[in-house]
């Protein structure tokens, strides 16, 4: 039985893509990327001023256009696809972008509930909606795409322990696109999954001050964890005082590469995976001897 890894590339330039999450970060870069490629792009993000900036910003390199959307809630991502069929008349590359943090990390007895609920939220429930909605409007298309969702190798590859609840938020996105290509292709349609691993060194993203979209009802409501989100500059300062790589991430170049690596089919979606890779083998063997596979030991 095939894996799927033989089909044949996608082709960008005419294709219509949604990227949630694309007014900021690597999503942008991925947009941007996607529209030097010749691509139309919806953005859709829960941030309209950001979402407003993003489309001026890229307006000069292609048809490129926003729609203001929760992915937590059925009835934005619903209004989404309806205004992206109806507008472009289907969808071939849908990247499921969009991510928080569950604000600042800590011991996992010292998260709320609703650090689970807000971090789960968007990052499992958000990338489980947009799948629900659009894939099935996909599959009816017949046409050629690809599902891009964002995981992290926080969690999609080994644990940072004090980042519990997102690490295991990313574990469940991996799992999830894993599942989601094997079906894919045991039903033999046009669809593929893709998993990516933001990589190539520190980014400049707004996931570390995701809290700023915290619903009010989702707010914690005791002491939390004693820690509180940083700024991306403040998390760059921290490691680099621990002695860690910070080498910024070029954004566009990451979104290049992430457009060339989807149109090619690929599964798994990463830069630099050596030391992952030796990771990896060492957690199978601890896991072999029944044992507490290693984690990822970055101080955070």
């Amino acid at each position: 039985m095939t894996d799927g890894t033989d089909i044949a590339d996608i082709e960008i330039a005419g294709s219509v893509a949604v990227v949630t999450g694309g007014a900021g970060g690597i999503g942008k870069g991925i947009v941007g990327a996607l529209l030097r490629r010749g691509a139309t792009v919806v953005i859709a993000d829960i941030e309209q001023a950001a979402l407003d900036a993003a489309v001026e910003e890229l307006s000069s390199l292609g048809n490129v256009s926003g729609w203001p959307t929760d992915i937590t809630d059925e009835a934005s991502v619903k209004a989404l696809a309806d205004h992206v069929y109806a507008t472009h008349g289907k969808c071939n590359l849908l990247y499921n972008n969009a991510g928080v943090t569950s604000g600042g990390g800590g011991k996992p007895w010292q998260q709320e509930p609703n650090d689970w609920r807000w971090c789960f939220g968007v990052n499992v429930f958000g990338t489980a909606i947009c799948v629900s909605e659009f894939v099935p409007r996909m599959l009816e298309g017949g046409e050629p795409g690809q599902i891009v969702n964002t995981s992290s190798g926080d969690g999609g590859f080994a644990p940072v322990p004090t980042v519990s609840v997102y690490a295991a938020s990313k574990a469940a996105v991996s799992c999830f696109t894993e599942a989601l290509h094997h079906n894919l292709v045991s039903e033999d349609t046009q669809l593929r999954a893709s998993v990516f691993y933001p990589s190539g060194g520190l980014l400049r993203t707004g996931l570390f001050t995701a809290t700023r979209n915290r619903p009010e009802h989702l707010q914690r409501v005791g002491e939390g964890t004693g820690r509180k989100s940083m700024t991306f500059d403040e998390m760059k300062a921290m490691l680099e005082k621990a002695g860690r790589d910070v080498t910024e991430a070029d954004l566009d170049a990451l979104g290049d590469f992430v457009v060339a690596e989807t149109a090619a089919r690929r599964y798994i979606i990463t830069k630099n995976l050596g030391d992952t890779v030796d990771l990896l083998h060492r957690r199978a063997d601890a896991i072999g001897e029944l044992h507490v596979p290693p984690h990822h030991g970055m101080p955070i």
